[in-house]
Protein backbone atom coordinates (compact mmCIF):
# COMPACT_ATOMS: atom_id res chain seq x y z
CA UNK A 1 0.00 0.00 0.00
CA UNK A 2 2.55 2.16 0.51
CA UNK A 3 4.20 2.15 -2.57
CA UNK A 4 1.11 2.24 -4.50
CA UNK A 5 0.24 5.51 -2.39
CA UNK A 6 4.16 6.76 -3.00
CA UNK A 7 3.49 6.10 -6.87
CA UNK A 8 0.57 7.82 -6.61
CA UNK A 9 1.74 10.74 -5.10
CA UNK A 10 4.50 10.85 -7.61
CA UNK A 11 2.73 11.09 -10.62
CA UNK A 12 0.31 14.01 -9.29
CA UNK A 13 3.83 15.78 -8.75
CA UNK A 14 4.81 15.21 -11.97
CA UNK A 15 1.44 16.43 -13.57
CA UNK A 16 1.35 19.41 -11.44
CA UNK A 17 4.80 20.04 -12.85
CA UNK A 18 3.88 19.20 -16.57
CA UNK A 19 0.81 21.60 -15.80
CA UNK A 20 3.22 24.28 -14.49
CA UNK A 21 5.30 24.17 -17.56
CA UNK A 22 2.59 24.18 -19.66
CA UNK A 23 1.26 27.43 -18.44
CA UNK A 24 4.36 28.68 -17.91
CA UNK A 25 4.85 28.08 -21.95
CA UNK A 26 1.46 29.71 -22.69
CA UNK A 27 2.40 33.01 -21.12
CA UNK A 28 5.92 33.06 -23.13
CA UNK A 29 3.15 32.66 -26.10
CA UNK A 30 1.11 35.51 -24.71
CA UNK A 31 4.37 37.78 -23.78
CA UNK A 32 5.25 38.18 -27.60
CA UNK A 33 2.87 41.25 -27.16
CA UNK A 34 4.30 42.53 -23.92
CA UNK A 35 7.32 44.48 -24.20
CA UNK A 36 10.56 43.67 -21.90
CA UNK A 37 9.62 45.42 -18.79
CA UNK A 38 6.18 44.16 -18.57
CA UNK A 39 7.73 40.57 -18.84
CA UNK A 40 9.65 41.41 -16.40
CA UNK A 41 7.16 42.57 -13.74
CA UNK A 42 4.87 39.56 -14.75
CA UNK A 43 7.33 37.28 -13.92
CA UNK A 44 7.83 35.72 -17.66
CA UNK A 45 11.58 34.28 -18.06
CA UNK A 46 13.65 37.44 -19.61
CA UNK A 47 16.94 36.56 -20.96
CA UNK A 48 20.04 39.09 -20.91
CA UNK A 49 21.07 37.69 -24.11
CA UNK A 50 17.74 38.47 -25.87
CA UNK A 51 18.08 41.63 -27.93
CA UNK A 52 15.70 44.01 -25.92
CA UNK A 53 17.80 43.91 -22.90
CA UNK A 54 19.69 46.42 -23.68
CA UNK A 55 16.17 48.48 -22.19
CA UNK A 56 16.72 46.79 -18.78
CA UNK A 57 20.63 47.17 -18.93
CA UNK A 58 19.99 51.84 -19.22
CA UNK A 59 18.17 51.64 -16.81
CA UNK A 60 20.57 49.86 -14.57
CA UNK A 61 23.57 51.74 -15.66
CA UNK A 62 21.50 54.61 -14.62
CA UNK A 63 20.50 53.50 -11.03
CA UNK A 64 24.33 52.96 -10.22
CA UNK A 65 24.91 56.49 -11.42
CA UNK A 66 22.62 57.46 -8.89
CA UNK A 67 23.56 54.75 -5.91
CA UNK A 68 26.80 56.65 -6.49
CA UNK A 69 25.84 60.07 -5.98
CA UNK A 70 23.51 59.39 -3.12
CA UNK A 71 26.09 57.13 -1.63
CA UNK A 72 28.83 59.46 -2.01
CA UNK A 73 29.46 62.25 0.52
CA UNK A 74 26.54 63.58 2.96
CA UNK A 75 23.66 64.23 2.13
CA UNK A 76 20.27 65.96 4.28
CA UNK A 77 17.23 63.66 4.51
CA UNK A 78 15.46 65.98 1.96
CA UNK A 79 18.45 65.93 -0.83
CA UNK A 80 18.77 62.22 -0.21
CA UNK A 81 14.68 61.99 -0.57
CA UNK A 82 15.33 63.71 -4.01
CA UNK A 83 18.15 61.47 -5.20
CA UNK A 84 15.65 58.30 -4.27
CA UNK A 85 12.82 59.85 -5.82
CA UNK A 86 15.02 60.31 -9.22
CA UNK A 87 15.88 56.11 -8.73
CA UNK A 88 12.72 55.05 -8.05
CA UNK A 89 10.39 57.34 -10.86
CA UNK A 90 8.24 58.15 -7.68
CA UNK A 91 8.40 60.68 -5.29
CA UNK A 92 9.43 59.03 -2.03
CA UNK A 93 6.92 61.18 1.20
CA UNK A 94 8.67 63.69 3.34
CA UNK A 95 7.95 61.41 6.04
CA UNK A 96 10.36 59.09 4.95
CA UNK A 97 14.11 58.77 6.03
CA UNK A 98 16.20 56.29 4.23
CA UNK A 99 19.99 55.83 5.55
CA UNK A 100 22.92 55.88 3.20
CA UNK A 101 24.56 54.23 2.16
CA UNK A 102 21.57 52.27 0.15
CA UNK A 103 21.70 50.02 -3.01
CA UNK A 104 19.78 48.81 -5.63
CA UNK A 105 19.93 46.85 -9.05
CA UNK A 106 17.62 48.57 -10.93
CA UNK A 107 15.23 51.36 -8.80
CA UNK A 108 12.14 51.89 -11.12
CA UNK A 109 10.15 49.61 -9.47
CA UNK A 110 10.73 50.52 -5.53
CA UNK A 111 7.53 51.99 -4.00
CA UNK A 112 7.31 53.23 -0.42
CA UNK A 113 4.53 54.45 1.89
CA UNK A 114 4.51 56.62 4.29
CA UNK A 115 6.71 57.12 7.69
CA UNK A 116 8.56 54.45 6.23
CA UNK A 117 12.52 54.63 8.02
CA UNK A 118 15.31 52.19 6.32
CA UNK A 119 19.08 51.89 7.85
CA UNK A 120 22.10 51.89 6.56
CA UNK A 121 23.34 49.18 3.77
CA UNK A 122 20.02 47.58 2.69
CA UNK A 123 19.98 46.04 -0.94
CA UNK A 124 17.10 45.74 -2.92
CA UNK A 125 16.49 43.99 -5.65
CA UNK A 126 13.52 45.42 -7.39
CA UNK A 127 12.81 44.00 -11.23
CA UNK A 128 9.69 42.45 -9.67
CA UNK A 129 8.68 45.09 -7.97
CA UNK A 130 8.72 45.78 -4.02
CA UNK A 131 6.08 47.50 -1.83
CA UNK A 132 6.55 48.62 1.49
CA UNK A 133 3.68 49.87 3.61
CA UNK A 134 3.45 52.57 5.94
CA UNK A 135 5.56 52.98 8.88
CA UNK A 136 7.73 49.95 8.30
CA UNK A 137 11.20 49.49 10.34
CA UNK A 138 13.94 48.13 8.00
CA UNK A 139 17.32 47.52 9.88
CA UNK A 140 20.48 47.71 8.70
CA UNK A 141 21.73 45.06 5.85
CA UNK A 142 18.58 43.61 4.81
CA UNK A 143 18.45 42.33 1.45
CA UNK A 144 14.66 42.53 -0.25
CA UNK A 145 15.20 39.95 -3.28
CA UNK A 146 12.97 39.97 -6.38
CA UNK A 147 14.79 37.60 -9.04
CA UNK A 148 15.63 34.16 -9.65
CA UNK A 149 17.60 32.70 -11.99
CA UNK A 150 17.15 29.31 -13.76
CA UNK A 151 18.16 26.15 -12.55
CA UNK A 152 20.04 24.72 -15.41
CA UNK A 153 24.03 25.62 -15.81
CA UNK A 154 23.55 26.75 -19.05
CA UNK A 155 20.44 28.63 -18.49
CA UNK A 156 21.18 31.10 -16.27
CA UNK A 157 21.33 33.72 -17.90
CA UNK A 158 17.82 33.69 -18.06
CA UNK A 159 15.85 35.56 -14.78
CA UNK A 160 12.08 35.57 -13.59
CA UNK A 161 11.00 37.82 -11.17
CA UNK A 162 8.73 37.54 -8.50
CA UNK A 163 7.22 40.85 -6.77
CA UNK A 164 8.36 41.22 -2.53
CA UNK A 165 4.83 42.97 -0.81
CA UNK A 166 5.69 44.24 3.09
CA UNK A 167 2.57 45.17 4.67
CA UNK A 168 2.23 48.33 6.96
CA UNK A 169 4.12 48.53 10.39
CA UNK A 170 6.63 45.77 9.69
CA UNK A 171 9.89 45.52 11.38
CA UNK A 172 12.48 44.00 9.74
CA UNK A 173 15.63 43.02 12.35
CA UNK A 174 19.50 43.60 11.18
CA UNK A 175 20.57 41.47 8.41
CA UNK A 176 17.35 39.71 7.73
CA UNK A 177 16.73 38.12 4.12
CA UNK A 178 13.45 38.55 2.12
CA UNK A 179 13.07 36.27 -0.93
CA UNK A 180 11.23 36.70 -4.56
CA UNK A 181 7.09 36.11 -3.95
CA UNK A 182 6.97 36.62 -0.33
CA UNK A 183 4.35 39.02 1.00
CA UNK A 184 4.73 39.88 4.90
CA UNK A 185 1.56 40.72 6.79
CA UNK A 186 0.52 43.89 8.64
CA UNK A 187 2.73 44.47 12.04
CA UNK A 188 4.72 41.56 12.13
CA UNK A 189 8.47 41.42 13.18
CA UNK A 190 11.19 39.59 10.98
CA UNK A 191 14.00 38.68 13.34
CA UNK A 192 17.81 39.80 12.76
CA UNK A 193 19.74 37.25 10.23
CA UNK A 194 16.54 35.75 9.44
CA UNK A 195 15.94 34.06 5.79
CA UNK A 196 12.11 34.52 4.50
CA UNK A 197 11.62 31.87 1.73
CA UNK A 198 7.26 32.15 2.72
CA UNK A 199 4.54 34.11 3.18
CA UNK A 200 4.58 35.77 6.77
CA UNK A 201 0.83 36.28 8.31
CA UNK A 202 -0.08 39.28 9.96
CA UNK A 203 0.71 39.85 13.98
CA UNK A 204 3.62 37.51 14.08
CA UNK A 205 6.93 37.34 15.17
CA UNK A 206 9.52 34.93 13.06
CA UNK A 207 13.76 33.79 12.83
CA UNK A 208 15.79 31.52 11.86
CA UNK A 209 16.87 30.37 8.58
CA UNK A 210 14.42 29.39 6.72
CA UNK A 211 11.91 31.55 8.86
CA UNK A 212 9.36 30.12 11.25
CA UNK A 213 6.82 31.47 13.52
CA UNK A 214 8.07 31.74 16.86
CA UNK A 215 5.00 33.59 18.48
CA UNK A 216 2.38 35.65 18.00
CA UNK A 217 2.73 39.55 18.88
CA UNK A 218 0.24 40.05 21.86
CA UNK A 219 -2.84 42.59 21.28
CA UNK A 220 -3.35 45.94 22.74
Amino acid sequence: MKSTHNAKSAKVAQNAKQRGAKQQDIKQQDASQMDIFARDLAGLLVDSKEKDFHQILEIIHNAQKLIAKLNTGYHSPESAREILSELFGARVDESCWILPPFYTDFGRNIRLGKGVFINQNCTFMDRGGINIGDECFIGPRVNLVTINHDLQPHKRSITYCKPINIGARVWMGVGATVCAGVSIGEGSIIGAGAVVTKDVPSGVIVAGNPARIIKEIPKE
